[in-house]
């Protein structure tokens, strides 16, 4: 909700569909979830990172970081070599600093700019 809320968007039951099978992360302090992440699977070697989202008054502290690194992980696990997303250009330079690359022209979704990321992941 954290991203949808402020756009304006509400979940359709189609999209609840689709996130039957996707793998959901969080991160917690105490009861309080602080982050979210979802990976879905794109293919047998590839999984697209979505929704990545920090509560506000928990940003800049590393955490979105360690998120990532450990979703990283997570579809390392799952055998899958290859992550890509739509980084908002706000985020661009979050993803750069974590080894992701651009690729293809920046596009507009839900009315925000976008870009493709990806990161092929070594074991």
């Amino acid at each position: 909700m954290i991203l949808r809320k402020p756009l304006g968007l509400v979940f359709t039951s189609d999209e609840l569909a689709l996130e039957h099978n996707e793998i959901h992360l969080i991160g917690k302090e105490d009861t309080t979830i602080v982050c979210t992440l979802q990976l879905r699977p794109i293919n047998l070697h590839t999984v697209q990172m979505r929704q990545v989202a920090v509560d506000e008054s928990y940003q800049s502290k590393g955490i979105g970081r360690e998120l990532v690194e450990y979703c990283e992980q997570v579809a390392l696990d799952g055998k899958y070599n290859e992550i890509i997303l739509h980084a908002r250009e706000t985020a661009i330079e979050f993803y750069l600093k974590l080894g992701y690359e651009l690729y293809g022209e920046p596009f507009t979704e839900v009315g925000i700019p976008h870009r493709n990321m990806r990161k092929f992941l070594h074991t």
